[in-house]
Protein backbone atom coordinates (compact mmCIF):
# COMPACT_ATOMS: atom_id res chain seq x y z
CA UNK A 1 0.00 0.00 0.00
CA UNK A 2 1.52 3.62 -1.08
CA UNK A 3 2.06 5.87 1.42
CA UNK A 4 0.98 9.44 1.26
CA UNK A 5 3.64 12.00 2.30
CA UNK A 6 6.03 14.77 1.87
CA UNK A 7 8.92 16.29 3.57
CA UNK A 8 7.58 19.42 3.54
CA UNK A 9 6.66 21.47 6.46
CA UNK A 10 2.93 22.11 6.98
CA UNK A 11 3.38 25.98 6.60
CA UNK A 12 3.74 25.32 2.73
CA UNK A 13 1.60 22.45 2.59
CA UNK A 14 -2.10 22.52 1.87
CA UNK A 15 -3.63 20.41 4.75
CA UNK A 16 -6.53 19.41 2.39
CA UNK A 17 -3.74 18.16 -0.44
CA UNK A 18 -2.21 16.26 1.78
CA UNK A 19 -4.92 14.26 3.67
CA UNK A 20 -6.70 14.44 0.15
CA UNK A 21 -8.25 11.09 0.39
CA UNK A 22 -9.35 11.18 4.15
CA UNK A 23 -13.14 12.21 5.79
CA UNK A 24 -12.02 14.15 8.72
CA UNK A 25 -8.45 15.42 10.67
CA UNK A 26 -9.39 16.31 13.99
CA UNK A 27 -6.43 18.68 16.18
CA UNK A 28 -7.06 18.35 20.04
CA UNK A 29 -5.10 20.37 22.61
CA UNK A 30 -5.11 20.77 26.39
CA UNK A 31 -2.48 22.80 27.32
CA UNK A 32 -3.20 22.44 31.38
CA UNK A 33 -2.73 18.98 30.91
CA UNK A 34 0.06 19.34 28.21
CA UNK A 35 -2.29 17.38 25.53
CA UNK A 36 -1.12 17.48 21.77
CA UNK A 37 -3.15 15.00 19.55
CA UNK A 38 -3.53 14.18 15.90
CA UNK A 39 -6.78 11.95 15.45
CA UNK A 40 -7.60 11.30 11.62
CA UNK A 41 -10.38 9.20 10.16
CA UNK A 42 -9.87 7.89 6.68
CA UNK A 43 -12.62 5.72 5.77
CA UNK A 44 -15.87 5.00 7.54
CA UNK A 45 -17.80 3.43 4.72
CA UNK A 46 -17.58 0.26 6.23
CA UNK A 47 -18.49 1.64 9.89
CA UNK A 48 -16.76 3.50 12.43
CA UNK A 49 -12.95 4.23 11.93
CA UNK A 50 -11.14 1.54 14.23
CA UNK A 51 -7.36 2.08 15.31
CA UNK A 52 -4.71 2.76 17.67
CA UNK A 53 -3.70 5.42 19.97
CA UNK A 54 0.16 5.99 19.54
CA UNK A 55 1.89 8.12 21.41
CA UNK A 56 5.18 9.18 20.49
CA UNK A 57 7.57 12.59 20.53
CA UNK A 58 7.80 13.34 17.13
CA UNK A 59 10.12 15.34 15.73
CA UNK A 60 7.45 18.05 14.63
CA UNK A 61 3.76 18.37 13.95
CA UNK A 62 4.28 17.77 10.55
CA UNK A 63 6.20 14.50 11.22
CA UNK A 64 2.84 13.62 13.13
CA UNK A 65 0.35 14.35 10.80
CA UNK A 66 2.11 12.66 8.04
CA UNK A 67 2.40 9.39 10.50
CA UNK A 68 -1.75 9.48 11.76
CA UNK A 69 -2.49 10.08 7.68
CA UNK A 70 -0.70 6.67 6.86
CA UNK A 71 -1.48 4.85 10.07
CA UNK A 72 -5.14 5.60 9.62
CA UNK A 73 -5.12 4.77 5.60
CA UNK A 74 -3.20 1.99 6.82
CA UNK A 75 -6.48 0.85 8.97
CA UNK A 76 -8.98 1.21 6.39
CA UNK A 77 -7.06 -1.33 4.44
CA UNK A 78 -6.41 -3.37 7.24
CA UNK A 79 -9.60 -3.48 8.21
CA UNK A 80 -11.19 -3.93 5.00
CA UNK A 81 -8.85 -7.56 4.14
CA UNK A 82 -9.80 -8.97 7.68
CA UNK A 83 -13.34 -8.97 6.95
CA UNK A 84 -14.65 -6.49 9.84
CA UNK A 85 -16.99 -4.17 9.58
CA UNK A 86 -14.92 -0.86 10.89
CA UNK A 87 -13.22 1.49 8.70
CA UNK A 88 -10.71 3.02 9.00
CA UNK A 89 -9.09 5.64 11.92
CA UNK A 90 -5.89 6.42 14.08
CA UNK A 91 -4.72 8.36 16.96
CA UNK A 92 -1.09 10.43 17.62
CA UNK A 93 -0.53 12.08 20.98
CA UNK A 94 2.49 14.23 20.38
CA UNK A 95 5.04 13.30 23.32
CA UNK A 96 7.41 10.93 25.47
CA UNK A 97 5.12 8.49 26.78
CA UNK A 98 7.59 8.11 29.81
CA UNK A 99 7.75 11.54 30.50
CA UNK A 100 4.65 13.30 29.77
CA UNK A 101 1.88 10.52 30.03
CA UNK A 102 -0.71 11.46 33.11
CA UNK A 103 -4.09 10.47 34.10
CA UNK A 104 -5.36 14.09 33.03
CA UNK A 105 -4.06 13.88 30.04
CA UNK A 106 -5.18 10.53 28.97
CA UNK A 107 -8.67 11.71 30.15
CA UNK A 108 -8.48 14.98 28.48
CA UNK A 109 -7.90 12.78 25.05
CA UNK A 110 -10.38 10.43 26.29
CA UNK A 111 -13.24 13.50 25.80
CA UNK A 112 -11.94 14.58 22.72
CA UNK A 113 -12.63 11.16 21.43
CA UNK A 114 -15.79 10.86 22.65
CA UNK A 115 -16.63 14.37 20.74
CA UNK A 116 -16.61 12.41 17.71
CA UNK A 117 -19.58 10.41 18.66
CA UNK A 118 -18.58 7.05 17.83
CA UNK A 119 -16.96 8.01 14.62
CA UNK A 120 -13.74 6.73 16.12
CA UNK A 121 -13.25 3.50 18.66
CA UNK A 122 -9.40 3.92 19.63
CA UNK A 123 -7.40 0.79 21.04
CA UNK A 124 -3.53 0.63 22.05
CA UNK A 125 -0.80 1.38 20.22
CA UNK A 126 2.98 2.22 20.04
CA UNK A 127 3.32 3.78 23.55
CA UNK A 128 -0.06 3.39 25.08
CA UNK A 129 -1.73 0.19 26.80
CA UNK A 130 -4.40 -1.21 28.19
CA UNK A 131 -4.05 0.14 31.37
CA UNK A 132 -4.15 3.70 29.43
CA UNK A 133 -7.30 2.84 27.74
CA UNK A 134 -8.86 2.16 30.79
CA UNK A 135 -8.10 5.98 31.94
CA UNK A 136 -9.72 6.99 28.51
CA UNK A 137 -13.10 4.96 28.80
CA UNK A 138 -13.53 6.99 31.89
CA UNK A 139 -14.15 9.96 30.04
CA UNK A 140 -15.08 8.07 26.66
CA UNK A 141 -17.60 5.49 25.49
CA UNK A 142 -15.47 4.57 22.28
CA UNK A 143 -12.66 2.63 23.63
CA UNK A 144 -11.65 -1.16 23.16
CA UNK A 145 -8.19 -3.19 23.98
CA UNK A 146 -9.01 -2.67 27.71
CA UNK A 147 -7.76 -4.67 30.54
CA UNK A 148 -9.23 -7.88 31.68
CA UNK A 149 -10.33 -6.23 34.77
CA UNK A 150 -12.70 -4.09 33.45
CA UNK A 151 -13.71 -6.71 30.34
CA UNK A 152 -11.44 -5.75 27.73
CA UNK A 153 -9.36 -8.27 26.00
CA UNK A 154 -6.20 -7.36 27.50
CA UNK A 155 -2.93 -7.23 25.60
CA UNK A 156 -3.26 -7.07 21.79
CA UNK A 157 0.32 -8.22 20.94
CA UNK A 158 -0.94 -11.73 21.71
CA UNK A 159 -2.84 -12.37 18.72
CA UNK A 160 -0.77 -9.55 16.72
CA UNK A 161 2.26 -12.60 16.76
CA UNK A 162 -0.17 -15.04 16.39
CA UNK A 163 -1.35 -13.87 13.00
CA UNK A 164 2.09 -12.98 11.68
CA UNK A 165 2.99 -16.50 11.98
CA UNK A 166 0.20 -17.55 10.08
CA UNK A 167 1.00 -14.90 7.47
CA UNK A 168 4.41 -16.65 8.07
CA UNK A 169 2.93 -19.83 7.00
CA UNK A 170 0.95 -19.25 4.41
CA UNK A 171 4.44 -17.04 2.66
CA UNK A 172 6.42 -20.18 3.48
CA UNK A 173 3.50 -22.53 2.02
CA UNK A 174 3.53 -20.14 -1.53
CA UNK A 175 7.73 -20.26 -1.47
CA UNK A 176 8.47 -23.66 -0.50
CA UNK A 177 5.43 -25.96 -0.77
CA UNK A 178 5.26 -26.40 3.48
CA UNK A 179 3.60 -24.67 6.06
CA UNK A 180 6.57 -25.24 8.36
CA UNK A 181 9.37 -23.32 9.25
CA UNK A 182 11.16 -26.06 11.07
CA UNK A 183 15.03 -25.82 9.97
CA UNK A 184 14.24 -22.37 8.34
CA UNK A 185 16.15 -19.35 9.87
CA UNK A 186 14.21 -16.56 11.29
CA UNK A 187 15.08 -12.94 11.67
CA UNK A 188 13.03 -10.64 14.01
CA UNK A 189 13.92 -6.87 14.63
CA UNK A 190 12.03 -5.75 17.32
CA UNK A 191 11.32 -7.63 20.35
CA UNK A 192 9.31 -5.57 22.63
CA UNK A 193 6.12 -7.31 22.35
CA UNK A 194 4.53 -8.83 18.95
CA UNK A 195 8.31 -10.06 18.61
CA UNK A 196 8.97 -11.42 21.78
CA UNK A 197 5.50 -13.58 21.51
CA UNK A 198 6.90 -14.63 17.43
CA UNK A 199 9.72 -15.91 18.62
CA UNK A 200 8.06 -18.11 20.87
CA UNK A 201 5.76 -19.49 18.09
CA UNK A 202 8.47 -19.75 15.68
CA UNK A 203 11.08 -21.81 17.99
CA UNK A 204 7.66 -24.17 18.73
CA UNK A 205 7.52 -24.65 14.56
CA UNK A 206 11.67 -25.81 14.68
CA UNK A 207 12.62 -22.47 13.34
CA UNK A 208 15.99 -20.77 14.28
CA UNK A 209 15.28 -17.45 15.44
CA UNK A 210 17.89 -14.40 15.13
CA UNK A 211 16.93 -10.99 17.07
CA UNK A 212 17.63 -7.32 17.97
CA UNK A 213 16.30 -4.28 19.29
CA UNK A 214 17.54 -1.10 20.19
CA UNK A 215 15.86 -1.46 23.50
CA UNK A 216 18.60 -3.85 25.82
CA UNK A 217 16.30 -4.61 28.27
CA UNK A 218 13.95 -6.30 25.73
CA UNK A 219 16.76 -8.47 24.14
CA UNK A 220 17.60 -9.04 27.85
CA UNK A 221 13.77 -10.56 28.47
CA UNK A 222 14.30 -12.51 25.48
CA UNK A 223 17.71 -14.09 26.25
CA UNK A 224 15.98 -15.09 29.80
CA UNK A 225 12.80 -16.93 28.21
CA UNK A 226 14.64 -18.52 25.49
CA UNK A 227 18.59 -19.08 25.36
CA UNK A 228 18.62 -21.04 22.26
CA UNK A 229 18.30 -17.66 20.36
CA UNK A 230 20.78 -15.64 18.94
CA UNK A 231 21.43 -12.41 19.29
CA UNK A 232 23.24 -9.45 16.97
CA UNK A 233 23.86 -5.52 17.45
CA UNK A 234 21.96 -3.76 14.83
CA UNK A 235 19.14 -3.88 12.36
CA UNK A 236 21.86 -3.51 9.37
CA UNK A 237 24.00 -6.50 11.06
CA UNK A 238 20.36 -8.80 10.52
CA UNK A 239 19.44 -8.07 7.24
CA UNK A 240 22.74 -8.97 6.03
CA UNK A 241 22.82 -12.35 7.83
CA UNK A 242 21.89 -15.46 6.36
CA UNK A 243 18.22 -15.21 7.01
CA UNK A 244 15.03 -17.24 5.40
CA UNK A 245 12.67 -15.37 6.55
CA UNK A 246 12.78 -11.29 8.09
CA UNK A 247 10.36 -10.06 10.41
CA UNK A 248 10.38 -6.43 10.63
CA UNK A 249 8.49 -5.52 13.83
CA UNK A 250 9.46 -2.28 15.11
CA UNK A 251 8.63 1.44 13.41
CA UNK A 252 7.74 1.31 9.96
CA UNK A 253 9.77 2.00 6.64
CA UNK A 254 11.78 -1.13 7.59
CA UNK A 255 12.28 -1.47 4.20
CA UNK A 256 14.03 1.37 2.25
CA UNK A 257 16.41 0.98 -0.77
CA UNK A 258 19.81 0.38 1.22
CA UNK A 259 17.81 -2.85 3.47
CA UNK A 260 16.43 -4.30 -0.07
CA UNK A 261 19.56 -4.15 -1.37
CA UNK A 262 21.45 -6.36 0.88
CA UNK A 263 19.02 -8.53 2.16
CA UNK A 264 19.17 -12.34 1.96
CA UNK A 265 15.61 -13.30 3.10
CA UNK A 266 13.69 -14.94 0.96
CA UNK A 267 10.23 -13.82 2.73
CA UNK A 268 9.56 -10.50 4.50
CA UNK A 269 6.73 -11.22 6.91
CA UNK A 270 6.16 -9.04 9.78
CA UNK A 271 4.49 -6.65 12.45
CA UNK A 272 5.36 -3.71 11.37
CA UNK A 273 2.75 -1.05 9.83
CA UNK A 274 3.97 0.88 6.87
CA UNK A 275 7.02 -1.09 5.78
CA UNK A 276 7.33 -0.03 2.34
CA UNK A 277 9.85 3.61 2.72
CA UNK A 278 8.28 4.06 -0.34
CA UNK A 279 6.38 3.43 -3.29
CA UNK A 280 7.86 1.36 -5.60
CA UNK A 281 9.58 -1.16 -2.63
CA UNK A 282 7.40 -3.63 -3.35
CA UNK A 283 8.62 -4.13 -7.02
CA UNK A 284 12.11 -4.05 -6.00
CA UNK A 285 11.82 -6.72 -3.72
CA UNK A 286 9.89 -8.85 -6.15
CA UNK A 287 12.59 -7.85 -8.67
CA UNK A 288 15.25 -9.49 -6.26
CA UNK A 289 13.01 -12.45 -5.84
CA UNK A 290 11.95 -11.66 -2.27
CA UNK A 291 8.59 -12.52 -0.71
CA UNK A 292 6.52 -9.78 0.70
CA UNK A 293 3.36 -10.74 2.73
CA UNK A 294 1.70 -7.18 3.15
CA UNK A 295 2.23 -5.96 6.88
CA UNK A 296 -1.27 -5.36 7.11
CA UNK A 297 -2.69 -8.23 5.96
CA UNK A 298 -0.32 -10.36 8.42
CA UNK A 299 -0.60 -8.18 11.49
CA UNK A 300 -4.13 -7.66 11.56
CA UNK A 301 -4.28 -10.00 14.80
CA UNK A 302 -4.59 -7.09 17.22
CA UNK A 303 -7.25 -5.85 15.20
CA UNK A 304 -9.17 -8.80 15.14
CA UNK A 305 -9.04 -9.08 18.80
CA UNK A 306 -9.98 -5.24 19.94
CA UNK A 307 -12.81 -5.42 17.67
CA UNK A 308 -14.14 -8.66 19.08
CA UNK A 309 -13.96 -6.63 22.23
CA UNK A 310 -16.65 -5.33 21.61
CA UNK A 311 -19.11 -7.45 21.10
CA UNK A 312 -18.37 -9.35 24.27
CA UNK A 313 -14.77 -10.84 23.95
CA UNK A 314 -14.08 -14.04 23.67
CA UNK A 315 -10.65 -15.45 23.63
CA UNK A 316 -10.79 -18.51 21.75
CA UNK A 317 -13.52 -16.92 19.22
CA UNK A 318 -10.79 -14.34 18.23
CA UNK A 319 -8.07 -16.62 17.75
CA UNK A 320 -10.15 -18.20 15.84
CA UNK A 321 -10.53 -15.47 13.59
CA UNK A 322 -7.04 -14.68 14.09
CA UNK A 323 -6.11 -17.71 12.54
CA UNK A 324 -8.19 -16.56 9.32
CA UNK A 325 -4.87 -14.60 8.29
CA UNK A 326 -3.12 -17.83 6.99
CA UNK A 327 -6.00 -18.24 4.27
CA UNK A 328 -6.19 -14.56 3.53
CA UNK A 329 -2.26 -14.44 2.99
CA UNK A 330 -3.10 -17.35 1.14
CA UNK A 331 -5.17 -16.13 -1.12
CA UNK A 332 -3.04 -12.30 -1.41
CA UNK A 333 -0.47 -14.64 -2.84
CA UNK A 334 -2.30 -16.68 -5.00
CA UNK A 335 -3.74 -13.28 -6.66
CA UNK A 336 -0.84 -11.93 -7.12
CA UNK A 337 0.41 -14.98 -8.60
CA UNK A 338 -2.52 -14.86 -11.42
CA UNK A 339 -2.35 -11.00 -11.90
CA UNK A 340 1.01 -11.10 -12.04
CA UNK A 341 1.30 -8.46 -9.66
CA UNK A 342 3.43 -7.48 -6.24
CA UNK A 343 1.98 -9.20 -3.39
CA UNK A 344 1.49 -5.77 -1.85
CA UNK A 345 -0.56 -4.37 -4.89
CA UNK A 346 -2.89 -7.78 -4.59
CA UNK A 347 -3.84 -6.68 -0.78
CA UNK A 348 -4.84 -3.23 -1.84
CA UNK A 349 -7.08 -4.98 -4.99
CA UNK A 350 -8.82 -7.07 -2.31
CA UNK A 351 -9.08 -5.04 0.54
CA UNK A 352 -10.10 -1.67 -2.57
CA UNK A 353 -12.66 -4.38 -3.63
CA UNK A 354 -14.37 -4.84 -0.34
CA UNK A 355 -14.11 -1.35 0.72
CA UNK A 356 -15.55 -0.54 -2.81
CA UNK A 357 -18.44 -3.20 -3.01
CA UNK A 358 -19.60 -3.37 0.34
CA UNK A 359 -18.90 0.10 1.43
CA UNK A 360 -20.98 1.73 -0.92
CA UNK A 361 -24.25 0.21 0.85
CA UNK A 362 -23.47 2.38 3.86
CA UNK A 363 -21.63 6.05 2.89
CA UNK A 364 -20.23 7.96 5.13
CA UNK A 365 -20.76 6.17 9.13
CA UNK A 366 -22.94 8.87 10.97
CA UNK A 367 -24.06 6.39 13.96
Amino acid sequence: MSTPGSSADLSTVDVFDLGREHEQVVFASDPASGLKAVIALHSTALGPGLGGTRFHPYASTADAVRDVLALSRGMSYKNALAGLDHGGGKAVIIGDPRRDKSEALLRAYGRFVQSLHGRYLTACDVGTTSVDMDLIARECDFVTGRTVAHGGAGDSSVLTAYGVFQGMRASAEHLWGSTSLEGRTVGIAGVGKVGRHLVGHLLDDGARVVVTDVHAPAVDRVRTEHPEVTVVATTEELVASDLDVYAPCAMGGALDDDVVEVLKARIVCGAANNQLAHPGIEKALEERGILYAPDYCVNSGGVIQVADELEGFSFERAHQRAAGIFDTTRSVLDLARTDGVPAALAADRMAERRMRDVGRLHGIWLG
